[in-house]
């Protein structure tokens, strides 16, 4: 394996000692008492920036050589966002080169969907596939938030490659968004589903999204205006989230899609539903079929509707949308509309709602066009309870019991499994209304497997819930139980540490104590697991016992060499329960399990010393996401400064 190259820079300056004899030197004047300025403050600051500098431009050299071509082209690119401040033509020649190795990658990654998605259907008429992750995506949103022409050159580059596979054969772009896809082939021709984007669109705003994440308004709406010329919700959620950070930018834009709405003749209720989200449901989209089946998409479970909406743009929407769900609708054996006359029954049930309280002047003629449509409409579609018509827009009632209302299906309930499929749908709606049941519709699941896998998970989500609402005794009630695994465990400990560190910091080195005993012991020395657990443990170390931390890090990094899986950027926790009728699953976020912040950390305390131990991880990539970590924590500081 080739060694990362190091610039190697004798310091002479960090030997600098005072003379035990030296004179010391005079009080300061009142003109000299003056704040030193921070080259004065630090002068080793420089030397500093040198050596990360050094670190970064021999790391990206090195990346070229790496196996994995996803690390090559990660690498480089962060090598680019980091090094842009002392060097863009350099920091620009690596973007290019990251770009490189993304094309190869992705264009490897289509090849390889493309295969699975014809042997899906070709055994079963449709296919379901995980997307691989786009690196194209990953170079272009740091590329763009340093250089917006850089950005839209690789735009224009994905672009251009898009419309040479679409005079192809049909094939799934490895930069959509990660997530399972599902298509069936089969069914009539309609409209393309008013929730998508074309591909080069929904890449634009995708990008525009993150760049708002990362605080960059101005440049966000900048890449984000070419996409806004059509209704669809990448669109809607871009102005939804521009909201908050921008209101009259974001306004302006919307009435501008209303008008553009308002005179396409293509526009149908469905697109009347969706343009409602930005004023109503901004995080939920609802679409319907044209057999009334629902689309509900969201993107946020808290994205509070906007209050303060200008009466003339509230009256706008309300105008253009009643003039769409108004227009003649083609008879049904010509009827190629996205919603079809069932769906667009179901759209004007559902604005009903929002009519009625802000524009009732408009509500007996859209009573009207409802009741032309109700006689194509089945009648369990007119009359059976339907949450997709008022869901996001009435409040739930309170009082609702979903508990009973699951277990009201008991009755009709004729075999064991059948009567188990039920009371594990209570003990998920019971933890979820905060039910104090749980536990006895646990026990009365009689499947004993079924049962030990619903406990794990079900403490694992409450574990989780305990550390977000800093129940600290929960917590531990939970880790101790018996059902979690080690690496969970290991997590929830640290976490509680984490939360006791400045009332109880004795207490919270007895619980990582106990949390590195269970590392070392029950979590497979070439498992990945072990690694992370070490690391959450020397983060949460850092600010009760440096040494340790340093100690622990040693482990940590022995634990990573022997456990070739470790990335360095295993900060998740994924936990699945599937059963005979469903599969749930949830991925949570754990910062403390990856490099970047316990390097960050020790590289300000130690620069030499990091570096030493980031040198010691035998995998590339582990050692590339240290040094970096190391690099940018002299580098970014200088560029705040």
């Amino acid at each position: 394996m080739r060694p990362l190259r190091l610039l190697t820079l004798t310091l002479c300056a960090l030997c600098w000692l005072t003379p035990a004899g030296a004179q010391q030197p005079a009080r300061p004047t009142k003109a000299s008492a003056k704040k030193p300025r921070a080259a004065e403050a630090d002068p080793m600051e420089e030397v500093r920036r040198t050596t990360a500098i050094s670190l970064v431009n021999a790391l990206a050299d090195d990346a070229r050589t790496f196996r994995e071509p996803i690390l090559r082209s990660r690498v480089q690119a962060r090598a680019a966002d980091a090094l842009w401040a002392t060097d863009r033509e350099r920091a620009r020649e690596l973007f290019r080169r990251a770009w490189a190795e993304a094309e190869a990658a992705d264009a490897d990654a289509d090849r390889r969907v493309a295969e699975e998605r014809q042997r899906q259907e070709r055994e079963r008429g449709s296919f379901s596939i995980q997307l691989p992750p786009s690196l194209r995506t990953e170079v272009l949103r740091l590329a763009a938030r340093r250089d917006r022409a850089l950005g839209e050159e690789f735009l224009a580059r994905m672009d251009a490659s898009r419309k040479e596979k679409a005079d192809g054969a049909e094939s799934l772009p490895s930069d959509s968004p990660d997530g399972d896809v599902e298509r069936n082939t089969s069914g009539p021709s309609r409209r393309d589903d008013p929730t998508e984007a074309p591909p080069a669109v929904a890449k634009r705003l995708r990008l525009a999204v993150q760049l708002l994440e990362d605080g960059d308004v101005e440049r966000a709406i900048q890449f984000a205006d070419p996409a806004l010329a059509a209704v669809n919700a990448p669109a809607l959620e871009f102005l939804a989230r521009l909201r908050p950070k921008n209101p009259k930018a974001a306004d302006e834009r919307y009435a501008a899609l209303l008008a553009r709405a308002g005179a396409d003749p293509a526009a149908d209720a469905n697109t009347a539903s969706l343009l409602s989200s930005y004023l109503f449901t901004p995080a939920l989209y609802v679409t319907f079929g044209p057999t009334g089946g629902s689309n509900a998409n969201s993107w946020s479970r808290s994205f509070p509707a906007p209050t303060d909406v200008a009466p003339q743009l509230l009256a706008s929407f309300f105008n253009t949308a009643a003039a769409i769900l108004l227009r003649p609708i083609p008879p049904p054996e010509q009827d190629r509309t996205s919603a079809g006359r069932v769906g667009w029954y179901m759209v004007i049930t559902r604005l009903l709602t929002v009519f009625d309280r802000h524009a009732p002047d408009k509500s007996a003629a859209l009573r009207a066009r409802q009741s032309a449509l109700a006689q194509d409409t089945p009648d369990q579609m007119r009359r059976g309870p339907n949450n997709a018509l008022t869901r996001g827009l009435v409040p739930e009632d309170p009082n609702r019991d979903r508990v009973g209302e699951t277990l009201s299906r008991l009755e009709r309930a004729q075999t064991q499994a059948e009567r188990d499929a039920v009371y594990v749908d209570a003990v998920l709606t019971a933890r979820q209304q905060k039910d104090a049941r749980v536990e006895e519709f646990l026990n009365k699941i009689e499947d004993a497997d079924l049962r030990k896998r619903l406990r794990a998970y079900v403490d694992f989500e409450s574990a989780e819930q305990a550390v977000r609402d800093k129940e600290t005794a929960e917590a531990l009630r939970l880790a101790r139980g018996g059902t979690l695994t080690s690496i969970q465990r290991t997590w929830a400990l640290t976490e509680v540490a984490k939360l006791l560190t400045k009332a109880e910091p004795a207490r919270a080195l007895e619980l990582l104590e106990e949390a590195q005993t269970e590392a070392k012991e029950r979590i497979d020395p070439a498992s990945p697991e072990r690694a992370s657990a070490l690391v959450a443990i020397a983060t949460q170390l850092v600010e009760l016992d440096r040494a340790r931390a340093w100690e622990v890090m040693l482990d940590a990094v022995k634990a990573s060499n022997a456990a070739q899986a470790y990335t360095g950027e295993d900060g998740r926790l994924n936990v699945r329960l599937e059963t005979k009728n469903m599969v749930v699953a949830s991925a949570s976020g754990a910062p403390s399990f990856d490099l970047t912040g316990i390097f960050a950390t020790l590289a300000r305390e130690d620069l030499n010393r990091a570096v030493a131990l980031a040198r010691n991880f035998e995998g590339e990539s582990p050692r590339a996401v240290a040094t970096l970590a190391i690099a940018r924590a002299v580098l970014d500081r200088g560029e705040k400064k």
